[in-house]
Parts: structure tokens; sequence; C-alpha cells
């Protein structure tokens, strides 16, 4: 029996979402050095309200450690809560469509 096999039978999406968040979160620290930019790909899906608490933590303590390099997260999400829980930030923009279909970028505030 393989890891994945019994990963697989035991773990629900969530944790498998965040095991594999933890893993992409550790390998860029280990092998990008002072890596300037973050992206997350709707990260709470099928993570339940203790997991993201956890991931918000997380995400705030990557941010003060590197507030003060050249350092862009860039979260891409759904879960407008989860924006506001993050805490950190003050605003956020919001892509959406006008009539016409063509991408509108506004600027936010918490």
């Amino acid at each position: 029996m393989t890891w994945r096999s019994t990963c697989e039978d035991v773990a629900s999406a969530g944790q498998k979402v965040l095991a594999s968040l933890i893993i992409r979160m550790a390998l860029a620290e280990t092998f990008s050095n002072n890596c300037g930019v973050m992206a997350l790909d709707e990260p709470t899906t099928n993570l339940d309200r203790e997991n993201i608490a956890s991931l918000c933590e997380s995400l705030r303590r990557i941010v003060t450690e590197r507030e003060n390099g050249n350092f862009l997260l860039v979260i891409i999400t759904h879960d407008e809560d989860f924006v506001t829980k993050l805490e950190k930030f003050d605003t956020y923009y919001r892509v959406s469509r006008d009539h016409d279909g063509k991408s509108i970028i506004k600027e936010e505030q918490l």
C-alpha cells in the first residue's frame, strides 16, 4: 500500500487541499530564495472553518515576515469571508465583467 492510496482512503477533500497547500508553501520556501510572489487559486475549496482560520494565520505570518521586502501575495477566490479574515490588508481588487463581457478591475476597501 502506498502513501497515496492510504491518503485517498482516509483523507477528506479538505485535508487533501490543506496538505497540498502545505507542501507547495514548503517547496516555495525551500527552493525559492526570497521568493517575491505567492499565488493561490481558490485556497479555501473544501476546507472547514478551522482549517481556513489556520490558513489565514499562516498567510498573515508569511506576509508579516516579508513586508519589508519585495513580496506580492495573489489570491484568487470567491470566498469574500476568507479575504476579510486575513485581517492584514486594507484593500483588495475585485475582478468582474461589464454588460459587454469585458473585465473590470475595481479596488475595494475592507
